[in-house]
């Protein structure tokens, strides 16, 4: 779960990492009365509030040096379309901003701290050219980007951090401070079960301070449970709609731009039908992982989100039974078709538990279920199915 920049630093508050100042503001008449709260003489950045980097660059950072210039910034950008690398070209509809104190900066740096799944380690990443291009810096010179793996069961004291910050030409003051406020973003990102965490510039002003200048938190989505308070910062309205409702019916949905809908239990298997499906020539149109257990509400749920995309010529459901029996399954996609007069193609794979249950049930129903033996086989049945019914 992404949160934006102003909520993500009233998390990093809480471990003490130096901040400034802020203000998020929702309607543009109370901009410039939140930034008078701050400061009566400015100047203010005023930030919109996207998931999304390269605001900077797209116009969604702004310095103002008076009221006046907060009150029309601020006005200017609630509403508008805020297009970035990041993005895409159809860009994000900005509902926040974020009025922050102004300091003056003399150097920017780069902080981040994810998960090395390779390693099975916490990485921490830290550049001395952070901002706006660290992207092209990554890129062109990887090698300005230096990394530490920390061992998860031993926690790193502070001496760690700052032998880390040596590396990156720091003076002695500012390499202990830089040190300081990275231990404390690793106990932030630790204690909140981040599965990312960047500071994009980390700053250090003319008068030696190190400050979080701006902040991206991404929490892990199994984790929310330990952390209600976070799980609340959701907005809706960032949120893809039927991903929204897969959430809320416990199933794990990205919609994609194919024409073939899947549902599967299990990620993995989830993963291989749509692999199996562009080997065949066709293309899927989401990931739907159904779990380890399926009901007829949570299938009939399964197909409802599936049909809100237009899209949409058949339907692959690739079943394998383990603890996921495969007569109910089969009870819940006939109940299911029928509660919503499904009419599409529907290839059904199913193997395991209760196996010929499950198939006596689906030929029993009635409906036009067409069976498949192995996942080669439904996916080139489905491919063909779905031709056949664009045409």
């Amino acid at each position: 779960m992404k949160v934006y920049e102003y909520q993500a630093k009233s998390i990093l508050a809480k471990y003490g990492v130096p901040l400034l100042r802020g203000v998020p503001v929702f309607e543009a008449g109370a901009a410039a009365q939140a930034a008078e709260g701050l400061s009566t003489s400015g100047p203010w950045v005023v930030k919109a509030q996207v998931h999304a980097g390269g605001r900077g660059k797209a116009g969604g950072v702004k310095i103002a040096r008076s009221l006046q210039e907060v009150a029309d910034i601020s006005r200017a950008m609630l509403g508008a379309k805020l297009v970035t690398r990041q993005t895409g070209p159809a860009g994000i509809a900005v509902h926040r901003l974020y009025i922050e104190e102004a300091c003056d900066i003399a150097r920017e740096l780069y902080a981040a701290i994810l998960i090395d799944r390779s390693s099975q380690k916490i990485c921490v990443l830290a550049s001395a050219e952070g901002g706006m291009e660290i992207e092209e810096l990554a890129e062109k010179r990887p090698e300005a980007i230096r990394r530490m793996l920390i061992d998860p069961l031993q926690a790193p004291g502070v001496g760690a951090f700052e032998a880390f910050s040596s590396e990156l030409g720091l003076e002695d003051g500012e390499r202990e401070r830089f040190g300081d406020a990275l231990l404390k973003l690793y106990e932030a990102f630790v204690h909140e079960d981040a599965s990312l965490l960047e500071i994009n510039p980390m700053v250090i002003t003319r008068g030696g301070e190190v400050i979080a200048l701006d902040a991206k938190l991404i929490v892990d989505d199994n984790a929310l449970f330990r952390h209600p308070e976070t799980a609340a910062m959701l907005d809706p309205q960032a949120e893809d709609r039927l991903e929204l409702l897969a959430r809320k019916s416990n199933l794990s949905y990205i919609d994609l731009d194919g024409d073939i809908a899947c549902m599967v239990n299990g990620a993995g298997l989830a993963m291989a039908t749509m692999d199996i499906i562009k080997l065949y020539g066709g293309s899927p149109a989401n990931f739907l992982d159904v779990g380890g257990s399926a009901t007829v509400e949570r299938i009939t749920a399964a197909f409802r989100i599936m049909l809100e995309n237009p899209n949409i010529h058949a339907i692959l459901i690739n079943i394998f039974g383990g603890i996921m029996q495969c007569d109910i399954v089969a009870q819940g996609l006939v109940e299911a078709s029928r509660t919503l007069n499904l009419k599409l193609p529907m290839v059904v794979r199913m193997h395991g538990t209760h196996e010929e249950e499950g198939h006596r049930i689906l030929r029993e129903s009635g409906l036009s279920f067409i069976s498949a033996e192995t996942m080669s086989d439904a996916a080139e049945k489905a491919v063909r199915a779905a031709r056949e019914a664009a045409q």
